[in-house]
């Protein structure tokens, strides 16, 4: 069930009236990844040269040869990837048997209307119908079966989806938006702070200290990655990319290469699409602080993230860029250990007869709020290498995203996320930016 549009986007022209609100539309079309034809792309990546960049780049220079070097890596995708037909009436269980029924029984029943006299002609139509619905049921039955047979603790949600249908999508509607424009105008304003000027155009150098960037690193970034994730929009699954760099490892090299030893993170990279999502239980939805915004990155910007991220934790620790008590957000430190820390610290006073108390604080919007003049002066005054924290202002500077919810108009604006969530490197560098609240408590602990 579609709910109906406001009544608000309702426009006279000069000849008739037009609804001007949201509709039914199918979803973009997406490449079939499953029917890739690997063995034709293989050979067309293996035989790609990427070439170096400009000898002397600009931020804008060096922006424009990486987009075209990765435009051209892409367009090989989409040479020897098929789209996926999809629309909003999509059936994962639909078969080929099923279209074959379909057009019987839709030829059985033209026939009868022909001539409904003929009692065959009805009972050829009847039978029809049967065998048509009755296949539908066992398509239906099959495709629950097969799911549930390889299901996960992680496809649970999928499961819940499956059994109790997906909720009707609910339209922002709120009373100082008449427009598809103004709307996304609102929701963008409340979601995330407007940018500031974004950096003018400087001369980039190679910096003497950076360490090159090797085939291994790449490989370690891409290890963890979830084939699963949902992309941004690149459109291109983690999987994709671990293939290309199993076959060409020295595509994904070449074109990051560079990057790193200039501390830039390019403008293609920053591009993100926000679903915004309806919080359940509101008694109203005609304020933005009635939905949320799920934000998701472009993949390959997460390779150089996790590349990066895996430098600063080098260096985090060295520098006195972390307290000494901050656990989680570091390769080696779970959530486990900061319960067994405190679990023990709690003990071992009562053990001597204290009172304990502990007490637990959040900081609301802390990602979002991250300032990159602050964080990078951070890190350049504890000695981090300039072109860690060149890369740090670059990646935290001119990201623009794009929502999308029922009726957007899909434009991408600059915003200002501090540092972006679901991004590998944001919760180091949140961790970084807040580590001088920190303060030592006599006979207690601290902990983050």
């Amino acid at each position: 069930m579609v709910r109906p549009p406001p009544l608000h986007w309702l426009r006279p022209h000069s000849h008739s009236p037009s609804l001007q609100g949201p509709s039914l539309q199918s979803p973009p079309a997406s490449p079939n990844w499953a029917l890739s034809d690997w063995k034709a792309l293989e050979e067309s990546l293996k035989a790609t040269v990427i070439p170096p960049p400009p000898p002397i780049p600009t931020t804008r220079t060096l922006d424009i040869w990486f987009k075209t070097n990765l435009d051209r890596v892409t367009a090989q995708f989409a040479m020897h990837t098929p789209l996926k037909r999809v629309t909003y009436r999509s059936k994962p269980w639909w078969t080929d048997l099923l279209s074959i029924l379909r057009r019987v029984y839709n030829s059985a029943l033209r026939s009868w209307k022909r001539d409904r006299h003929d009692p065959s002609l009805l009972a050829s139509a009847r039978a029809a119908r049967a065998s048509y619905f009755k296949a539908i049921k066992k398509a239906k039955r099959d495709h629950w079966s097969s799911f549930l047979a390889a299901a996960t603790p992680q496809s649970v949600w999928t499961a819940k989806r499956f059994a109790v249908g997906r909720p009707p999508p609910r339209f922002p509607e709120l009373p100082c938006a008449g427009t598809p424009e103004e709307l996304n105008k609102a929701l963008l304003d409340h979601f995330f702070p407007r940018e500031p000027p974004g950096p003018r155009e400087t001369i980039l150098l190679p910096f003497a200290d950076c360490q090159a960037l090797e085939t291994e690193e790449i490989s370690r970034a891409l290890a963890p990655s979830s084939p699963s994730s949902a992309p941004g929009p690149d459109m291109t699954p983690n999987s994709v990319w671990k293939r290309v760099h199993r076959v060409a490892p020295h595509i994904i090299l070449d074109l990051l290469a560079p990057l790193v030893a200039y501390g830039s993170h390019p403008l293609t990279l920053k591009k993100a699409d926000g679903i915004v999502l309806d919080k359940p239980g509101k008694p109203s939805y005609d304020s933005p602080s009635s939905f949320r915004v799920i934000v998701l990155l472009q993949t390959f910007s997460k390779i150089l993230e996790r590349i990066m991220n895996s430098r600063l934790s080098c260096v985090a620790r060295a520098c006195g860029l972390l307290d000494q008590h901050q656990c989680v957000s570091l390769a080696g430190l779970s959530a486990s250990d900061v319960t067994t820390t405190l679990t023990h610290e709690v003990k071992t006073l009562q053990m001597a007869q204290r009172k304990v108390s502990t007490l637990f604080l959040d900081i609301k919007g802390g990602f979002d709020n991250v300032n990159a003049s602050s964080l990078c002066g951070m890190l350049k005054a504890k000695g981090v290498n300039p072109d860690l924290v060149w890369w740090t202002r670059s990646f935290l500077s001119g990201s623009t995203c794009r929502l999308l919810y029922q009726g957007s108009p899909k434009i991408f604006a600059p915003v200002s996320v501090g540092t972006p969530q679901g991004s590998p490197v944001s919760p180091l560098l949140f961790v970084v930016y807040v580590s001088r609240l920190h303060s030592e408590i006599p006979m207690g602990l601290t902990l983050s």
